[in-house]
């Protein structure tokens, strides 16, 4: 199959998809995917009201290991480096951060409730 065959079927879907969307959709809307979040929050409420500072410090630590599992994947190709100077490196970064989770937890930081 030629690149212009293949981009006018894949325009021809997508056009295709877009008209039947714009006449196939709910005539009534539901009112949980109109709100803005998701989360249950309500945005006309008011800003000043409490939140869990230990749901914080949870998704702070979350993204620091999605973070680290991001960097750690593309590691071995983009060192172009000796396989073994990758696994060092990789060893050491999870062995620094498993040191730190160790640390928080001793210290009561992963505690849910004190």
């Amino acid at each position: 199959m030629n690149l212009p065959l293949a981009l006018m079927i894949t325009l021809l879907i997508a056009v295709l998809l877009i008209i039947l969307t714009h006449y196939y959709h709910k005539l009534t809307p539901d009112l949980e995917k109109t709100s803005p979040y998701e989360c249950g929050f309500d945005p006309l409420e008011n800003a000043r009201l409490p939140f869990s500072l230990q749901f914080f410090l949870i998704a702070v630590f979350f993204l620091l290991f999605d973070l680290e599992i991001a960097l750690l994947l593309p590691l071995p190709w983009a060192m172009n480096l000796d396989p073994l100077t990758t696994i060092t490196w990789m060893t050491t970064l999870i062995i620094l951060l498993t040191i730190g989770l160790t640390y928080e937890w001793l210290q009561g930081g992963l505690d849910w409730a004190k």
